[in-house]
């Protein structure tokens, strides 16, 4: 890829040593700010996401959002990329960039969404239907974002970070969806990426115990068809190789004391 720093890990030969770092109260306070600005894009972008409205639109309201509550874009101009936002449609799966074709009924969008405020990262992803969509379609995003949630039930102090991907991929599976290997999430903090890799696959008790403090990005993606994936000619837009629906579903959380805090939820939601 373009950028060795995707907005999703890449895992593919990384063996760099994990280095977890656990947020103070402050820092925490200051990374709930990042996330509700982030949630507040998500807030002003879903009355505009129908047919014919065209992603660079959607990447134009989505900065201003940001840069009128004193952030900055996260996305703009990491490792080179050229918008705010990351719009992904229908078979993309991450890194879609904005651009001028309109959107159509029918269409699946996922749109990542990332914020620094006061040096402190937000990061969270949602799929929108465009106007009215197959019941397919329905399904894998609904199923996209339960298997977030799912994972949000088992998280606390003491459990391993690999509790949680299994738990999405299991999730996942049992419905009849694959899980991409190449791209996961990450921890979050002073930088948009920080360890550790958070895979969205695999099997339990292995890895980090999770303590309280640690800020995560958990961001289940989740394909129709087959999870091999192929990287396009622009050396950002990452497609599903049988061109098949793929979706997408992110929060930024910290681990609590006997739990987790969801960040980055919209103003109309509430924690599980």
């Amino acid at each position: 890829m373009k950028s060795s720093k995707p907005f999703v890990i890449f895992l593919k030969g990384s063996n760099k040593k994990s280095m977890i770092t656990l947020k103070s109260p402050r820092e925490i306070v200051l990374m709930r700010e990042a996330g509700r600005i982030v949630a507040s894009v998500f807030d002003a972008l879903k009355p505009h996401i129908k047919p014919g409205v065209t992603t660079k639109e959607l990447n134009r309201i989505a900065e201003k959002t940001i840069r009128d509550q004193g952030a900055i874009p996260s996305f703009l101009g990491y490792g080179g990329f050229p918008a705010s936002i990351c719009t992904s449609v229908n078979e993309v799966l991450v890194h879609g960039i904005p651009n001028n074709k309109p959107l159509k009924e029918g269409d699946i969008i996922s749109v990542d969404v990332g914020a620094i405020y006061k040096g402190y990262n937000g990061d969270a992803a949602r799929t929108y239907a465009v106007g009215k969509i197959s019941d397919e379609a329905a399904r894998l995003v609904r199923v996209t974002e339960e298997s977030f949630f799912e994972a949000i039930k088992i998280i606390k102090p003491g459990i391993h970070l690999s509790d949680i991907s299994h738990t999405i991929q299991e999730y996942c599976e049992k419905h009849g969806y694959s899980l991409p290997r190449d791209y996961t999430g990450h921890g979050i903090g002073t930088e948009m990426h920080e360890d550790p890799a958070i895979p969205n696959y695999g099997l339990p008790g292995h890895g980090p115990i999770l303590k309280e403090g640690m800020c995560l990005a958990i961001e289940p993606m989740v394909a129709m068809g087959k999870y091999d994936t192929r990287v396009m000619s622009d050396e950002w837009t990452v497609k599903m190789v049988d061109g098949k629906l793929a979706s997408h579903y992110e929060n930024t959380i910290v681990v609590t004391k006997d739990g987790a805090e969801i960040l980055t939820l919209e103003s109309n939601k509430k924690e599980c």
